[in-house]
């Protein structure tokens, strides 16, 4: 699966934010107070975004959606994919990859903090949509065989969108069980409730998430 496969498996802009930031706030209650969390989602972060959805892996592999006024702007990077600007001999992303690219989106190519050090931009998968669209975008890209941008695995908890799939990715990487029903309960948009954390993660507290959820955007149930 390839960007092009991701573009035509992604849910329409708000379900795509919903989802992100059922996503992180998931991952907050099961590892509270953590640095290094998998999925993130907050409020700006970088210029004309309302937004941000993130996934970092803490290996050098990422995504970042960018929700803005216009749309939504997606880039994703996978650093031992063979499209990485660091596996080719200009240092430039992949021939297509970027070249369509519109003008409201385009500023994001040289945001530094989708670059490295020396402007490098860190990507090896590129999708947009803007608000008037009915599908997500892509460039023309030549691939080099085989499903080779990371696309597949990168972006698969948001192409498979079920509680199910969250569920299975946070057992394997928290070694840990993880109660599916409160995984349904936040991927439904209900408010989150101190019996959902609870079932999360027995270790923590509704007080002790409340400020970081609350940063996501996410409904809190009053305290009875």
């Amino acid at each position: 699966m390839t960007a092009y496969d991701v573009a035509r498996r992604l849910p329409a802009i708000p379900e795509l934010r919903d989802l992100c930031r059922a996503m992180a706030v998931l991952d907050v209650v099961l590892d509270p107070g953590s640095e290094d969390r998998h999925h993130l989602h907050g409020p700006g972060g970088v210029p004309g975004a309302v937004e941000v959805a993130s996934k970092r892996d803490g290996a050098g592999n990422e995504y970042s959606i960018v929700f803005t006024d216009a749309g939504a702007y997606v880039h994703g990077f996978d650093h031992e994919s063979p499209m990485s600007p660091y596996a080719t001999d200009d240092g430039e992303p992949w021939p297509g990859v970027v070249d369509s690219v519109p003008e409201v989106f385009r500023a994001y190519l040289a945001e530094p903090v989708f670059t490295d050090e020396f402007g490098t931009p860190c990507l090896t998968v590129c999708l947009w949509r803007e608000h008037t669209d009915d599908a997500w975008r892509h460039g023309e890209i030549d691939f080099p065989g085989g499903d080779q941008d990371g696309a597949d695995w990168l972006f698969s908890l948001l192409t498979d969108g079920t509680p199910e799939a969250f569920q299975d990715w946070a057992r394997d990487y928290y070694e840990r069980p993880v109660d599916l029903a409160a995984v349904r309960h936040v991927y439904a948009g209900r408010p989150l409730t101190a019996d959902v954390v609870a079932a999360l993660n027995p270790a923590t507290t509704p007080a002790a998430v409340a400020d970081e959820v609350s940063r996501t955007g996410y409904p809190i149930a009053p305290v009875r």
